[in-house]
């Protein structure tokens, strides 16, 4: 049985994480130290609660995946190139400090697999920023996602050609689920939208893992595979965020794990903790590589300072190190201690990465492709903005364009979005409303109205201020889901419509009005 001592613990030490303005996931690392300095055992329920999260974490990462993503020259050109100048480079510093600290017990080998260990960047770091910010469906969140979802292969490949046995012949028969896309879907509508629902996507992510374990191959990626089967379809994004909160919250049984396991030797703790810092240099590779492959300076850098930490899969690199006797028994602490580092540094940078981009701009901007600047949509001679092509912008666009028609602009950053609205002749653009490269190919003083139809109150408010600091003077109108989301809009002059409150309004009028027409 867990001991309540360590939830307890676990959600002190979240919230103080958060009073210092810090995500909750640095202090459920802070609480796993603790929690081992004070003589705790996670035991075997700790270690289930952190699989589950693991599993649930990938298997949603499968279901909001488009393979199309992955096979851009951007994606896997920039992982591939990435890892590579970060393991010749770790390997390098590990080698000249093993040379000068012979206690380490470091040799050529063991400096190679410790750099290919701290070459990954953290899946489930970038996912829980990226949902605190609202940002996952952004092109940079989708970008960060994309790399490090090519890493995870890379990983899942060294794992199985280290492991003592290889996939057995019955993996071939993976390859049957292919067909089975349009059952499992049929069953996922089968089950309504309630607890059945969830249920199913629960085992459809344990069957993914224990189909892949079966034939030999890493649990977790047929998990992911699981999900991308059933990606791109609309039960899928709702599946997504039925298990987003169960998600997380198994997941801080893994962040707890990694504190659990305890401290290694003075020496190896100190050059640990000198491995996190190095993490803040990776940003600079990232960066350099997405804009060579044609990636707006502003998606780079944000997707850059995603990746700048350490991945957890890392630990079970150096695991199956430790076991075929590769490095020695202290180094899986030492790895635990530098994603720790590496997650307390990078947690503030991403906070702070928007406005940092605002800041670095004009440094920034000589770095973007040519290509992208030929590219840019017609932004002239607007009227009327709307901010999110959902289901709210669309009805809106509708509604607004029959007085004043052309001069409506509608701007998402969905390209499959785009093109629906393209094809019923309505006049969209591709950015992202955050975006001040955006907002400065705008001429403000001709917009009257702009309209935030993007439902995530963090990225209204981020407009909201943006258009300030800008000089904007016309109106702003929001959609927003509770009353203090309108009553923090309202103190900045924003007309909110409470589309939960203001719904129901809307539908008795609707009723009103058909009743006088019969």
């Amino acid at each position: 049985m867990l001991d309540p001592v360590l939830i307890l613990v676990a959600l002190v030490c979240g919230l103080l994480s958060r009073a210092v303005n810090m995500p909750a996931l640095v202090g459920y690392l802070a609480a796993g130290f603790l929690l081992f300095e004070l003589g705790f055992d996670g035991g075997v329920a700790l270690q289930v609660l952190a699989e589950i999260g693991v599993t649930l974490l990938l298997f949603t990462i499968g279901l909001k995946l488009d393979l199309r993503d992955l096979l851009a020259t951007r994606v896997w050109g920039a992982a591939f190139a990435h890892m590579g100048v970060s393991i010749a480079l770790l390997g390098m510093v590990l080698y000249a400090v093993a040379l000068s600290l012979p206690v380490l017990g470091l040799d050529t080998r063991a400096a190679v697999i410790l750099a290919f260990a701290l070459s990954f960047s953290s899946t489930v770091f970038v996912i829980q920023i990226m949902q605190e910010r609202g940002e996952m469906a952004s092109r940079h969140a989708r970008l960060a996602i994309a790399v490090l979802i090519i890493q995870d292969l890379v990983a899942v490949v060294f794992l199985v050609f280290s492991a003592d046995t290889l996939p057995n012949y019955y993996a071939i028969g993976l390859f049957l689920l292919i067909p089975c896309r349009r059952p499992l879907l049929a069953t996922l509508r089968m089950c309504g939208h309630g607890e059945l629902f969830t249920l199913a996507g629960f085992a459809l992510a344990f069957l993914g893992a224990q189909l892949f374990e079966v034939v030999g191959l890493k649990g977790d990626l047929g998990a992911l595979v699981m999900g991308a089967l059933l990606a791109r379809d609309q039960k899928a994004k709702e599946l997504a965020k039925n298990l987003l909160h169960f998600k997380d919250l198994f997941l801080v049984g893994f962040f707890l794990s990694i504190g659990l396991g305890g401290w290694p030797a003075k020496e190896v703790a100190l050059l640990a903790m000198g491995l996190g810092v190095l993490s803040v240099f990776k940003p600079i590779g990232y960066f350099l590589l997405f804009t060579r492959f044609h990636v707006g300076t502003r998606t780079a850098l944000l997707a850059s300072t995603s990746l700048a930490n350490h991945s957890e899969f890392g630990l079970i690199v150096v695991a199956m190190a430790m076991k075929n006797g590769w490095i020695g028994a202290d180094w899986g602490a030492a790895i635990s201690i530098a994603i720790a580092t590496s997650f307390v540094i990078a947690a503030p940078v991403n906070r702070y990465s928007h406005a940092l981009y605002r800041r670095l701009r004009p440094r920034l901007l000589p770095f973007e492709s040519h290509r992208l600047r030929a590219g840019l949509p017609d932004t002239s001679n607007v009227t009327v903005l709307i901010l999110g092509m959902g289901n709210i912008g669309t009805g809106a666009y509708e509604s607004i364009a029959q007085t004043y028609g052309e001069r409506v602009l509608g701007v998402d950053d969905n390209d499959d979005k785009l093109s629906v609205h393209r094809s019923m002749h309505r006049r969209v653009a591709a950015a992202d409303a955050s975006d001040p490269d955006f907002w400065h190919r705008m001429v403000l003083n001709e917009i009257e109205l702009v309209m935030l139809a993007l439902t995530n109150h963090r990225e209204n408010l981020l407009v909201v201020h943006l258009l300030h600091e800008l000089g904007y003077e016309g109106d702003i109108a929001a959609v927003v889901r509770f009353e203090e989301e309108a009553a923090e809009l309202e103190k900045f002059g924003v007309s909110a419509f409470n589309l939960y409150a203001q719904a129901g309004e809307g539908f008795a009028l609707h009723a009103a009005s058909a009743i006088t027409a019969r």
